[in-house]
Formats: structure tokens, C-alpha cells, sequence
């Protein structure tokens, strides 16, 4: 049994194969023929965000699974595992609450106007506060929360602990489920017209592509603030600079954009109104250590058949036996 570590992984990973005796490569060069040469020989691949090609997977000949080092996909060839049966499993319990409390950092820190006060103090502007833009305060205010699963509901905890009022639309869940979580379901247009905050927990597909972008800037509230620590390319960047250049909004956090690393100035660095952050937020030391171990049990545990298997971090359910 051999397993492929593509991309840098916590320590704490790797003592699951130490002690079961399992050999495996590290891959740090993310180019496609060196990690074809890496992988040929492998059972199974750890992955964190590199991107294995149809032709990297189809070189792998021994290939049973592949582990994501996260929740979400989008970096692998879907179509090719599925073809040929090859199981796809996520860290799933691993990154919510590190991602919910950076979304819930984002909201506090815009709403706050927590780096403009920062900046005021630092340059010996104290008596000047009352020239800062207006804040504001999370009590009694609306959020929506766009997918509602670990992620969404963590953040929905946080928020209720604030005394907001949680609205959810996730059309995968039924009315009953979100309730039990005592959020508020509503559909997605009616949702947009309401929100103070938005939230994004969606993977990134060809439904969700651009699901936000010039249309919906035209409905959302003036005192919105949007979050998205999912995937780029849900929120069209130009039109998320349009709306805030323009202040058809009143701020945005962004973990993540449609090409990463992003372009060197970008546009959206030119604005006072945003938080960027390099698509970190599950990075948090215990996250980094959750998502490493459950990587690495994920591929020991379906690779040894273990009873221990968790079937709700395996994507591709009806190949595991």
C-alpha cells in the first residue's frame, strides 16, 4: 500500500501511516509531470489544493481514492474518478468551526470599522473619532446563509449567540430541518432583498458560477455586507468592484477570488470597504491539524476496509463497499 501527499500537510498526518506502516511520497512541485512520476505507483492521494488532471489521475494506475485536505472538489477531475470508480472523501468535520468564526472575525471587523479606528489611534488622531464612518452593531440584524451544511450551521450558532435573526436557503434541506436549527428558511431572491449580511458555504459548479453578480447587486440592501470564504467565482468580481466603488453596498470580506493567487493589483485592493484575506480561514493551527489526520484516516480507513470508515466524508458512496 503506497499513498501520494500532494502539497503541505500537518505532521500529526503522517503518524497515521508511520504507525501502520504505510510508505508514502511527498509531492511539494505541483507541475503535471512531476506529480504524474510521483503518483504512478499509488493506492491512494492526499491533496490540498493542487489540481489532478484527468491526465495526472489516469497515469495512477493503482489509484482506489483520492482524499481531499479540505471540503471542497473543484481542484479534481470529478468526471474521471467517477468513471472509473475511484472513491473521493473530504476532511468533513474538520474546518467548520475555524471557517465559521473567520466569517464571524469578517463581519465584526467590517462592521466596526475595526482597522479604520486602529489607524486613527496609531497616527495621534484620537480626538478625531467622530469624523470615523458610521458602525454598526450584529444585534437584531439579518443574515443569510447560502448552504447550510457543517460550515453554515456552525456560523448559524455564532450568530444566534448574537441575537441575529438567521435566515437559510439551502434547497437540499427541508423547511423542517432548517427550523430545527432555529433558523428561519426563505428562498434565495427574497432572502437577497432582506439581508443585512450575506454568507456563501456553496461549492463552486456550474449553477453556482456567477451566482451573484450585476442583477443581484441591484437588490441587495445599501448597508449589506457580503462574505465569501467558499469559492471564488461565485460572486463576479467585477461586478462585487462595481458595487462597492459605487457603494450600492457597504462592504465585503473575501477569502477567496477566481484566480489564486490573485492578479497583482488587483481591483478590489484599491477599496476601504473590503476585508481580503488569502483563502485561510481554515488554516487555523487546529484545523490544519484536524483536516491532516482525517485526510490521512480517510485513505487508511477506506483502503483497509476499516469498520471506522466515516461514509459521510466519502463523496463517491457507491463505491465504497
Amino acid at each position: 500500500m503506497k499513498v501520494g501527499v500532494v502539497g503541505d500537510i500537518h505532521p500529526d498526518g503522517y503518524e497515521i501511516f508511520h504507525k501502520n506502516n504505510i510508505e508514502y511520497v511527498i509531492a511539494n512541485n505541483t507541475e503535471e509531470e512531476y506529480l504524474i512520476e510521483k503518483l504512478r505507483d499509488v493506492d491512494g492521494i492526499v491533496v490540498r489544493t493542487a489540481k489532478l488532471s484527468k491526465n495526472i489521475l489516469s497515469k495512477a494506475l493503482n489509484l482506489k481514492i483520492v482524499s481531499r485536505h479540505g471540503v471542497g472538489y473543484d481542484n479534481v477531475d470529478t468526471e474521471f474518478l467517477n468513471k472509473h470508480k475511484i472513491a473521493l472523501s473530504i476532511t468533513g468535520n474538520a474546518n467548520a468551526t475555524s471557517v465559521a468564526e473567520h466569517v464571524m472575525t469578517m463581519m465584526l471587523c467590517l462592521t466596526k470599522n475595526i482597522f479604520e479606528s486602529d489607524k486613527l489611534v496609531k497616527l495621534g488622531k484620537f480626538q478625531e473619532k467622530g469624523n470615523l464612518p458610521n458602525y454598526f452593531e450584529l444585534y437584531n440584524k439579518k443574515i443569510l446563509i447560502l448552504g447550510f451544511g457543517r460550515i453554515g450551521r456552525a456560523l448559524a450558532k455564532r450568530c444566534l449567540g448574537f441575537e441575529m435573526k438567521v435566515y437559510v436557503h439551502d434547497p437540499f434541506l427541508s423547511v423542517q430541518e432548517i427550523k430545527k436549527q432555529n433558523c428561519i428558511p426563505i428562498n434565495e431572491e427574497e432572502g437577497f432583498k432582506i439581508a443585512d449580511y450575506i454568507s456563501i458555504h456553496l461549492p463552486l459548479n456550474s449553477e453556482t458560477k456567477n451566482l451573484i453578480s450585476f442583477d443581484q447587486f441591484k437588490i441587495f440592501k445599501s448597508n449589506l455586507i457580503l462574505i465569501n470564504t467558499a469559492r471564488g467565482g461565485i460572486i463576479n468580481e467585477d461586478a462585487l468592484y462595481d458595487a462597492l466603488k459605487n457603494k450600492k453596498i457597504f462592504g465585503a470580506g473575501v477569502d477567496v477570488f477566481e484566480k489564486e493567487p490573485p492578479i497583482e493589483n488587483h481591483k478590489l485592493f484599491s477599496l476601504n470597504n473590503t476585508l481580503l484575506t488569502p483563502h485561510n480561514a481554515a488554516l487555523t493551527l487546529e484545523c490544519r491539524k484536524r483536516m491532516s489526520i482525517e485526510s490521512c484516516e480517510n485513505i487508511f480507513d477506506f483502503l483497509t476496509k476499516s469498520k471506522n470508515l466515516n461514509k459521510n466524508n466519502i463523496i463517491n458512496l457507491k463505491f465504497v463497499s
